[in-house]
Formats: C-alpha cells, sequence, structure tokens
C-alpha cells in the first residue's frame, strides 16, 4: 500500500479549471466523493470537446467564456489541468487566501491505492511510458497505462486494488502543484530547452522536472539518464535509490547499450535482453527510451523475456518517427510529436547524411533553434518552413541549406515530393508546437498522413 494522505473532499467546494479532458476526468471523481464542483474555462462553450451537458447532469456547475475570481476564492481547493498555468493572477489571490492549489495528478494519487510508476522527461515519455506498460502487462502484472499520454488518471484510478501498477506519463505543468504525489519508481529520461515561452530559463524548468522526486524515500527508485548532466544533477537532489541507464557506458545498477545489445543490471546480476536489430523502432533516442523502460521494468520484477518479446513486437507509437509511405522511392515519415528542437535533433540523427527533406514551424516556445544547424548541415537537403515560427527558423537556418515557406502544411508536403529524388526521406519533424494552425500535434499529424495520401492517389 502506497504511504500517502486520504482524499476527503465530501461537502467541500472545489474549482476545476480547465474542463478538457483531465479536467472532466477530475469533475467526475470529485462529485462520486461528495464534493461541490464547478468547472471554470475560459474558452466559449462551443470550443469546448467536452461534453458540458453530462457533467451537468452529474451536479457539475459549469462556468466558461472567462474565470470568475470569486469562484476561485470561494473554493477549499483548486484542481488544475495541465494546460493551466499555475501562476495565474486568479490561482496567486487563491493561494494568498490558503486556498489550496493541486494537480490533476495530486488528486488522482490521493484517490487510489494502486502504485505509480511515473514517467517525466523533454522527449520520450510517451514512447517510454508505453513500452513500460507493455512489459509489465506481458509479464501478467496488473497495470494501467495513463497521464499526459491520452488517458486521464482521474478516469482510471478509481476502484483500482494496491497490485496495480499505474504507469503515468506526467509533464512538467503537472509536477509544479504536486504536494504528495510519491511514485514508488520515478524516471527522469531527459531535459533539453522546452517550454521557455512558460519558464524563465533551462534551470527553472529542470527544476519542475526534478519535483517527480521530491516525495520519494529511500526504499523508492528513481532511474536517471547517466548521458544527460541535468537529470543526473535533478536525481542526486531526492532520497530515493538511484538506477542509471546509458548508450554510452555501462553503469553498475541499470540498463546499457554494450556492443549493440541491450542489458540489464541489477543486483549486480547482469543479463543480455536483445540486440538493436531486434527493434522495430528507430533512432537514437528510442534506444535511449528502451533503456529507459528495461530498467524500470527490471525493477518492477518483468522477467527478460517478456521484455525481449514486447522490444521484438513494438512497432512505435503514432506521429512519433512514423512511416507514413513510400512513394516513388521517398520515404514520408511522420514526426509530428517532435514539438521542441532536442526532439527534432534525435529525429534527424536517424536518417543517412544529406538524404533528408525537412518540414518544420509552428508556434514559437521561446526556443534557441541554433542547435539544429549542425544535423541540419550534415542530413538535410532542404528545409520547408511553415507557421508563426517560419521566418525565425529561416533566419537560423539561411545558408546553412536551401530553405522556402510554404502557406500551408499540404503546400509543404507538395513542396517536398518535388524536391525529393528516390532513396530521400521526407520528414516532418516541426521542432515548434502546433497550436497556430493546428489543434494539437495528433491533428498536425493526420493532416500529414492526409496530404501524403492525395500525393500517392
Amino acid at each position: 500500500m502506497v504511504d500517502k494522505r486520504a482524499l476527503d473532499v465530501q461537502r467541500k467546494r472545489v474549482t476545476v479549471v480547465g474542463l478538457g479532458r483531465s479536467g472532466a476526468a477530475a469533475c467526475k471523481l470529485l462529485v462520486s466523493r461528495g464534493a461541490l464542483v464547478t468547472g471554470s474555462d475560459h474558452r466559449p462553450a462551443e470550443e469546448i470537446e467536452t461534453n458540458l451537458a453530462d457533467l451537468e447532469r452529474r451536479g457539475v456547475r459549469c462556468e466558461f467564456g472567462r474565470h470568475r475570481l470569486e469562484t476561485f476564492l470561494q473554493a477549499d481547493l483548486i484542481i488544475l489541468s495541465p494546460g493551466v498555468e499555475s501562476n495565474l493572477p486568479l490561482l496567486q489571490q487563491a493561494r494568498s487566501q490558503g486556498v489550496r492549489v493541486w494537480s490533476e495528478v495530486e488528486l488522482a494519487f490521493r484517490a487510489t491505492e494502486a502504485s505509480f510508476v511515473a514517467i517525466t522527461g523533454t522527449n520520450g515519455k510517451s514512447t517510454t511510458t508505453t513500452l513500460i506498460g507493455l512489459m509489465v502487462k506481458h509479464a501478467g502484472k496488473k497495470a494501467i497505462v495513463a497521464g499526459n499520454i491520452g488517458t486521464a488518471l482521474c478516469d482510471v484510478v478509481p476502484g483500482l486494488s494496491p497490485e496495480y501498477w499505474v504507469v503515468a506519463e506526467i509533464s512538467s505543468f503537472q509536477l509544479e502543484t504536486i504536494e504528495a504525489f510519491r511514485p514508488q519508481v520515478a524516471l527522469l529520461l531527459n531535459v533539453t530547452p522546452d517550454h521557455l515561452d512558460r519558464y524563465a530559463d533551462l534551470a527553472q524548468y529542470s527544476g519542475a522536472k526534478a519535483r517527480i522526486f521530491l516525495n520519494q524515500q529511500s526504499h523508492d527508485m528513481a532511474i536517471l539518464n547517466a548521458d544527460d548532466p541535468l537529470t543526473v544533477e535533478a536525481g542526486a537532489q531526492g532520497k530515493a535509490r538511484q538506477i542509471f541507464f546509458s548508450q554510452r557506458q555501462a553503469v553498475k545498477e541499470g540498463a546499457f547499450l554494450k556492443e549493440e545489445t541491450f542489458w540489464l543490471r541489477l543486483g549486480g546480476k547482469g543479463e543480455a535482453i536483445c540486440s538493436r536489430q531486434d527493434l522495430k523502432i528507430r533512432g537514437a533516442h528510442n534506444t535511449e527510451n528502451v533503456l529507459a523502460a528495461l530498467a524500470a521494468a527490471g525493477l518492477l520484477g518483468v522477467p527478460s523475456h517478456s521484455m525481449r518479446e514486447v522490444l521484438k513486437q513494438f512497432g512505435g507509437l503514432e506521429h512519433r518517427l512514423e512511416a507514413v509511405a513510400e512513394i516513388a522511392g521517398v520515404q514520408y515519415i511522420n514526426d509530428s510529436k517532435g514539438t521542441n528542437v532536442g526532439a527534432t535533433v534525435k529525429s534527424l540523427e536517424s536518417f543517412p547524411a544529406g538524404k533528408v527533406v525537412l518540414i518544420a514551424g509552428g508556434l514559437d516556445k521561446g526556443a534557441d533553434f541554433r542547435p539544429l544547424i549542425p544535423p541540419v548541415k550534415e542530413r538535410v537537403k532542404a528545409t520547408i518552413l511553415i507557421g508563426q515560427a517560419r521566418e525565425k527558423l529561416q533566419a537560423t537556418l539561411q545558408g546553412v541549406c536551401p530553405v522556402q515557406e510554404a502557406a500551408s502544411l499540404e503546400g509543404a508536403v507538395e513542396a517536398a515530393a518535388t524536391l525529393a529524388a528516390q532513396g530521400d526521406v521526407v520528414l516532418l519533424s516541426p521542432a515548434c508546437a502546433s497550436f497556430d494552425m493546428f489543434r494539437d500535434f495528433e491533428e498536425r499529424g493526420r493532416a500529414y498522413k492526409a496530404a501524403v495520401k492525395r500525393l500517392r492517389d
């Protein structure tokens, strides 16, 4: 049983900020526990995809169009959806009046006796989370995958028995407002510049990630990327036992790559799991994800044959270096989840030199695009830029490779098709958020695939 404070919200006034997927799930959980719930969203009702009528039937009072100060000040507790900024002036005023503010993750944690494996990092969270969940399930253990990966934690944790493992993808935004959240196993995959439109600098962003270790104790476990100094530094601040993974060195405890073979060493015993050639998924970043998943699965008692079978069968996630089609000898790859510079750099490193036509651009999150220069110079034959960040990107990449702009993603795909020759790769890896042109990276990825399909048809 996980040691935590109980959840008692009976007859308490709770405001849930943000009525998307996570917010709606929080509202339903709170109502089921007897809370008096108000859901608040600054968007007009017609822009909210959640079934507001269903929430109201359950007893949730819904406010939309703007946030109301009195709704925040009169609350006993405020729950934040992942995308809501934790330093909104209304929240600051509420805190000054003694109102507690939690993330949806904190609420879910307090609502279940299940144990948590929590995964955070700039890149690779969804793939690593999925792999861990598959390995644990293959071993016959009870596990459920949720969190920032797409299924709200509050939707799945009620009623879970103590023997369940909740394998949860957690964002830095969600970690900002945890209080007691304590995963028995916590992974920090990497820290590279991202969300600098929200954080003052890389140190503040890294500090938010490091909160995943905040409440861990000496018998809990922290899994860290030995190849990433910021990750190692963040883990050193916690009390948990440290386990490492590395592509570059044979670690004493954890997972590592040696001569193209994945190894797991725990309790002083080492075992070869499989060859890198056995994997369906490609790229150095996926090697890193696999190592992290092996370390976690090993700590959870997953036998090596279960790890091996999952790795041999797993074909990757949609929008993450997803093979879309091959047309006239040109591969079309959808990496719409590449929403930051570090992700795009790692994606480019998966392809041969001089063979990539890159489609990039979108909403700038305050990123420094200069780290793109070396991999673009080495691997990209032409770049096509879209979205709000295209001028900044063009200023960075001008002279590095041929650059042109497109007014739409469909236009970018058509332009890329004219530039690519047999043996080339047309890669959508934007290095930017999607919100200037699309609802989310998933909609952007689907639009890319539809544009490629039109080429083929």
